[in-house]
């Protein structure tokens, strides 16, 4: 699925301990980095560093590295570890790397795609996506090859997102940036933080959408779904009633703190929501009308949305330093990294060009919710309510990690786990409260994008070769064509974000959004 599983599964194993980090002695590829985690829930699994650094300050540990000594996990594939002494470090495939990448993109930002292409129309979206593909590709490439460069520069086994910009920042000619280096981190951290929370959102307003569609229909829901009838959906409550029935559940799952569970909960989401893409897909491919009728070009104002939208698909930056790291040959990842992307950025396409030429203009803020009303696309709802509800834990913990550490480092430590625990309360209704704010999918998931996605995606990793390089010397080419793409994603965000946040405000009633639709089979 989508980065928000995976940027997450990884980011598991950087917890609030110390860090051991090695070599093999084969001295390339499979480098590891290992930490030594004070709660228990850590004690039976290790695992590589993750996308982003969970910690403002770490520090070696001769300690933690008696105690683990080259312990892994396979997180990697979605399951624990059934060994977690092992002597040594088993690197991953291409292959292997190459599914993780593509499972690292799929997720919810896919099902609001044909409505991102209904924004930017149906000649203007499919092309926007491809040099929005390609540019993020690019930008991921360029983080890599800054990663690996401080990598040697310091001898170092692996540098995630946020040390890869402290580091750059420090290499910077400007004495300012070096002496201010340490904000690169805590930026990365805190657009992180936005960036999960956003996630956390916009589940909560999918799982709302769908279950009340679901209920809606379920007294006229039929095993037939190509005979064709009008069947009008049975108002029930407000959609914001379903979001806050959801909230207890959601409250007993970010209290699970045991890496083992969450990776089960990760094997089980991938499971549904592959299935869900090859029901939608083969859905939509079924009785496409004339696209004449669809506008080439949409209203620039509403390409704003299109922008937002697009990269919080596309943004799985986060995933490609634990991917390279982990590889056994790790000179080849640049390679799968290209073709990874390029399947993403294909399979992104398809989906959204096909979901808008078969519903139109009466496509909605998820795909799903355009499905038939028979049991066949209801049991596809349902498939995706479980998969997201399993994927919340995941994406909280990456901000629960960031900052319960530091909240409960300032308390005694008997009040650490009551602490804890409120935090984890008073963070998980904070989703709530926002999604309840804006209970519209679409404009959150262009809101999330174009805020905070924009900047781990486009707008900083241009930069960051600037900072890299320039002291050694640029084509003015190469800064020109960085310039620009940052520029791109600081544009994007301001108006991505104004432009949601006007659609909210003149909505008639921003606080009223009703799922109860009438279908035509």
């Amino acid at each position: 699925m989508r980065s928000e599983i995976n940027i997450t599964l990884w980011n598991l194993c950087r917890p609030t301990g110390q860090e051991y980090c090695h070599v093999n002695g084969a001295g390339q590829g499979n480098r590891g980095c290992f930490s030594n985690h004070t709660m228990s829930m850590t004690k039976s699994a290790g695992g590589p560093q993750g996308a982003v650094d969970l910690k403002l300050d770490l520090k070696p540990s001769s300690e933690s590295a008696k105690k683990l000594q080259n312990k892994d996990s396979s997180f990697l594939d979605g399951s624990p570890s059934e060994s977690p002494d092992l002597e040594t470090t088993k690197g991953i495939t291409a292959f292997q790397a190459l599914v993780h990448l593509v499972k690292g993109n799929i997720g919810t930002g896919v099902l609001g795609l044909p409505l991102a292409m209904k924004n930017a129309g149906i000649l203007v979206g499919p092309l926007s996506l491809l040099a929005m593909g390609f540019i993020s590709c690019h930008c991921m490439h360029i983080l890599v090859r800054c990663a690996q460069r401080f990598c040697h520069r310091l001898n170092k086994p692996f540098m995630d997102y946020g040390d890869t910009v402290m580091h750059g920042l420090e290499a910077s000619p400007s004495t300012w940036l070096r002496n201010h280096a340490h904000w690169g981190r805590r930026i990365v951290s805190f657009f992180l933080i936005v960036t999960q929370m956003g996630f956390c959102c916009v589940y909560i307003v999918f799982l709302a959408d769908n279950l009340k569609q679901v209920v809606e229909a379920v007294n006229s829901t039929t095993n037939n779904c190509h005979y064709n009838r009008t069947v009008i959906l049975t108002p029930t409550m407000d959609s914001r009633l379903y979001m806050l029935a959801f909230l207890p559940f959601l409250v007993l799952l970010v209290f699970v703190r045991n890496l083992r569970a969450l990776s089960i909960f990760s094997l089980l989401a991938n499971i549904t929501m592959l299935v869900s893409l090859i029901i939608i897909t083969q859905s939509i491919i079924q009785g496409i009308p004339d696209p004449s009728r669809l506008p080439l070009v949409a209203n620039w104002k509403t390409y704003s949305l299109f922008f937002g939208t697009a990269v919080f698909s596309f943004e799985s930056i986060g995933v490609v330093l634990p991917l390279e790291n982990k590889m056994k040959d790790a000179r080849r990842f640049p390679v799968i990294l290209s073709l990874g992307m390029s399947i993403v950025t294909a399979l992104y396409i398809s989906i959204g060009t096909l979901g808008y030429l078969r519903f139109g203009n009466d496509i909605k803020a998820s795909i799903t919710l355009n499905l038939p009303n028979c049991w066949l696309y209801q049991s596809v709802k349902i498939l995706y309510i479980i998969g997201i509800l399993c994927t919340y834990a995941l994406q909280f913990y990456v901000p629960a990690e960031i900052i319960i550490p530091f909240a409960t480092s300032q308390v005694l430590k008997r009040w650490a786990l009551p602490l804890e625990l409120f935090i984890r309360l008073a963070m998980v209704s904070l989703t709530c409260i926002l999604a309840i704010l804006i209970p519209r999918l679409d404009l959150v998931l262009s809101l999330v994008g174009s805020l905070s996605s924009s900047a781990l995606a486009l707008i900083i990793p241009p930069l960051l070769e600037i900072t890299t390089y320039y002291s050694e010397g640029m084509s003015p080419i190469t800064i020109i064509k960085d310039a620009l793409i940052s520029i791109l994603g600081f544009v994007g965000f301001v108006m991505g974000t104004y432009q949601a946040l006007e659609e909210l405000i003149q909505s008639e009633d921003p606080l009223t959004f009703s799922n109860s639709t009438i279908f035509i089979q």
